[in-house]
């Protein structure tokens, strides 16, 4: 991964065949998360901290074969993101068309290396914190492996067998924080057999136990979408 951009002293990789616009892109995807309103600090030091303390980084893949020889190195926590899963015309035509998932990757490890490193017992990624709490209500139940199909009152239904517990929790929040920034309004029947509250008022009226957590400004969790155009 010969390509590099530091966000934050976050360090992103990218393979030769990533075009440089959406590794810049995701860059300036990460920017606005940790730094909302763009004033040049960030929102949360402590998360931050936290992902320093534990090696965050990102790579950026154009073909799944990039990723056949790699591993984590020691002491590091990694997140992958693919080229052509970034899309940075969703932004600018409606959020019409095939998602940015670079929304979902750059939030994915910045909840899971900083957010529940910062805070374990509120948004720790295993049983007994806040954020599990909150999950076990949105699927009805607490289940550690995928049941063989979720109870009818679940909003929150993901069944890949692959993803354990804390891989929920941290899909679980990346779904109620950009569902709450009103990036899945149009979305709703691609992600409805996953995740049915997909505008903010169905998870202002539904899920108030993760609506408290990501509204308590101890959190400093964003309160408008990325697009990309960091400090444009």
């Amino acid at each position: 991964f010969p390509k590099k951009v530091e966000v934050f002293e976050i360090s992103i990789y990218a393979k030769n065949g990533v075009d440089d616009d959406r590794l810049l892109h995701a860059a300036n995807i990460m920017a606005q998360y940790l730094d909302n309103d763009e004033d040049g600090e960030i929102d949360n030091q402590l998360v931050h901290d936290s992902m320093k303390e534990a090696g965050a980084f990102m790579v950026i893949w154009k073909s799944q074969m990039d990723l056949m020889f790699m591993s984590e190195p020691d002491g590091m926590i990694g997140q992958d993101l693919g080229n052509d899963e970034t899309i940075i015309d969703w932004h600018s035509n409606g959020q019409e068309g095939q998602f940015d998932a670079s929304l979902e990757e750059v939030l994915h490890i910045i909840t899971h290396a900083g957010y529940a490193n910062a805070y374990p017992e509120v948004f720790g990624e295993e049983e007994g914190s806040e954020l599990c709490g909150a999950m076990d209500i949105a699927r009805a139940g607490q289940f550690f492996d995928i049941p063989g199909e979720y109870p009818e009152d679940a909003w929150y239904h993901y069944d890949d067998v692959t993803c354990d517990y804390s891989c929920m929790a941290t899909e679980y929040i990346y779904w109620a924080l950009t569902s709450l920034l009103g990036a899945h309004e149009k979305r709703g029947d691609d992600i409805n057999h996953e995740w049915e509250l997909y505008t903010p008022q169905l998870l202002v009226a539904t899920d108030h136990a993760i609506f408290d957590l990501l509204t308590n400004k101890e959190y400093a969790f964003p309160t408008v979408l990325p697009d990309g155009g960091y400090k444009d």
